[in-house]
């Protein structure tokens, strides 16, 4: 390893070395088991639950996407393949699914099921259960919301499922994809009440073992899984996962650099340095350890303002549109984030969503910026604008440099350094002026990304966070469910994202980019861009 520029100190060092024996010596899910049979990784977020009902972040649906299934799946590139369902059929209005199941899969072996081989077969009727359950709001789950345009959900024998909608959703099999729509056992459920989620039963390609909260996570191979490969194979390759749950991202960097992890999936300003050039590439001391995947990422980062409450400089669109010309984010992503992301010059919706529209957003003019400004002095009065940036600090330098470059315009801005769970909740109060935030699809369709300008969204009922509010955006947003023809639905979400552009409620930063290290032996792993991890078909060589 070359000369360490990142700082860890020996107390750190110390630590790691004493966590690092620990967690590995305890991880091993069977002694007999060869090192390139297990797959190890680090979750420095905690998972919280293992019931897919709760797969509400990245920690939770990274586990839970080994353990589940649903009717549907994503590939790599967001279309949609069957996974349980092997066909469907959709009726003329958009408002009748009906789905054939496949007769194959089997819940992961339990004592609870009462046969001879300790498990049963996956019925239609197990989806209608599972989906009554996530609406139930005595569960509380995150992902009710999945559901809530769901009339009716019958089985129409053992293994076909009919669903009804209240009225068309055009992404609707996309919503079907995400880990909420997991097929679950009732008998499990009932018997595990609430602690189901830490004795999860489910049909995926690895069954759960082992799970001390917030120190290691053990899955085993299922041997009954119902995918085979492309030749024939049976899946998954590999017979164990081993998860940690060390909060510090340096140990995490540590343990990977010494081949303790196999997976390095977050990019910390304490170590990027070491293993990325200024132009974001894999440093040449480190090609014969690691491989380095990139791939787009549909997530937008950005910059919210709030339009609701007292006078602000920001309530003034003139002003808005200041700050959007004036800072250049190709030189910021370059020199600052290691040319790591997309600058977004386009709209809110990110490159590889239908919808999206190249260089159709703001760009570095200072000039424009210089006019916009003259502009709300001459209608405002205030010859001396300044506002406030609320940002964690994982992005107080691109904050920052934004601060220099407007404090030339003529625009003093404050930059608040916070914690993002801080933020989330002044952002939900509407108590923060300017929020750094982010948007994740749940779901590979750009009404996604449009649902938090919808003026019916607002906080906290909705995820309206910057309270716009547009005539003819709501028009538009709640016609384009009606829309079959999908070229001319994605017409529709262009012209929502230019009116976004056209009234700047908020400063779109990049459009950020999935960036994995994997040790060199690790293959098979792929990214998508929902950075979701799928390890079904991953293995090690020797």
């Amino acid at each position: 390893m070359r000369g360490a520029n990142w700082s860890f100190n020996s107390k750190q060092f110390l630590i790691t070395i004493l966590l690092s024996s620990f967690l590995f010596s305890c991880s091993q899910p069977n002694s007999t088991f060869k090192d390139t049979d297990v797959f190890r990784y680090n979750q420095y977020d905690n998972v919280t639950s293992l019931d897919p009902a709760f797969a509400r972040d990245i920690p939770n649906i990274w586990a839970t996407n080994q353990l589940f299934n649903g009717l549907v799946q994503l590939d790599d590139s967001l279309a949609i393949q069957p996974d349980i369902a092997t066909s469907w059929e959709i009726s003329e209005d958009n408002l009748d699914y009906t789905f054939s199941l496949r007769k194959d899969v089997y819940f992961h072996k339990n004592e609870l099921f009462a046969t001879r081989d300790s498990t049963r077969r996956v019925t239609a009727a197990d989806f209608v259960y599972s989906f009554n359950r996530l609406k139930d709001p005595k569960l509380a789950s995150p992902g009710a919301w999945v559901l809530k345009n769901v009339e009716q959900c019958e089985a129409l024998d053992k293994h076909t499922l009919h669903i009804k909608l209240k009225q068309p959703f055009p992404a609707f099999l996309g919503l079907l994809s995400m880990r909420y729509c997991s097929v679950v056992p009732k008998e499990a459920v009932d018997w595990y009440g609430n602690n189901f989620r830490a004795n999860p039963v489910g049909t995926g390609p690895f069954y759960f073992k082992l799970w001390e909260e917030n120190i290691k996570l053990v899955l085993r191979r299922n041997k009954h899984y119902f995918e085979k490969d492309s030749s024939g194979n049976a899946l998954p390759y590999l017979e164990a996962v081993a998860v940690t749950f060390l909060p510090d991202k340096q140990s995490e960097f540590l343990l990977f650099m010494q081949g303790k992890l196999d997976l390095l999936n977050s990019l910390d300003a304490s170590y990027k340095d070491e293993l990325l050039t200024p132009s974001g590439k894999l440093r040449e001391v480190h090609k014969n350890q690691m491989h380095i995947d990139k791939g787009p990422y549909l997530n937008t980062i950005y910059l919210g303002f709030y339009l609701d409450g007292d006078t602000s400089p920001v309530h003034s669109e003139w002003l808005r549109k200041a700050i959007n010309y004036g800072f250049d984010r190709k030189k910021m992503i370059t020199f600052l984030n290691n040319g790591i992301g997309t600058p977004a010059t386009s709209g809110f919706i990110p490159k590889g969503v239908p919808g999206y529209k190249p260089n159709s957003g703001f760009t570095y003019q200072p000039a424009k910026a210089k006019k916009y400004i003259q502009k709300y002095i001459e209608v405002t009065g205030d010859t001396q604008p300044e506002v406030r940036i609320a940002t964690d600090n994982n992005y107080q330098v691109l904050c920052e440099f934004i601060q220099r470059e407007l404090e030339k315009l003529g625009i003093k801005i404050a930059v608040d350094v916070m914690p993002s769970s801080t933020i989330r909740k002044k952002k939900w109060g509407g108590e923060l002026d300017i929020f750094r935030a982010s948007w994740i699809a749940d779901y590979p369709d750009a009404e996604n990304f449009l649902s938090p300008y919808y003026s019916k969204n607002f906080t906290p009922d909705g995820p309206n966070y910057t309270h716009f509010k547009n005539e003819k955006f709501d028009v538009l947003y709640e016609e384009s469910f009606s829309i079959q023809n999908d070229s001319i639905r994605q017409g529709f979400y262009t012209r929502m994202d230019s009116i976004i552009i056209d009234h700047a409620p908020i400063i779109p930063l990049y459009y950020d980019e999935v960036i994995r290290f994997t040790q060199k032996n690790v293959k098979g792993l792929t990214t998508n861009p929902q950075n979701f991890l799928v390890l079904k078909k991953v293995w090690k060589e020797d």
